[in-house]
């Protein structure tokens, strides 16, 4: 589950970049991967993620929001769950 006491509040400026996503107009299953998707199917799924996410105007923010709230499902920012909880443990600094 997301961690959601380290979200900004309600405030709609805080929010705001979600509106520039280049996933705005795109399916969440295009990001999110069904119950019991494995293998090469999820990996050909994450990848066209990832594709989406590597020319977005608003990775940065994204990524930071992610890492922030520990989002615990799909592809956020360029990073997959798994990237995500590495980053998180590992304590590294991200570039964008």
């Amino acid at each position: 589950m997301a961690e959601i006491s380290r979200l900004p509040g309600p405030l709609l400026h805080q929010w705001s970049w979600q509106e520039s996503g280049s996933c705005r107009r795109l399916s969440p299953d295009a990001f999110f991967h069904p119950e019991g998707e494995r293998g090469s199917a999820r990996i050909q799924r994450a990848t066209a993620a990832k594709r989406v996410c590597s020319s977005c105007p608003v990775l940065a923010q994204c990524r930071t929001h992610a890492l922030a709230a520990r989002e615990p499902y799909g592809i956020w920012g360029g990073m997959t769950e798994e990237e995500r909880a590495a980053a998180t443990s590992a304590r590294v600094p991200l570039s964008a």
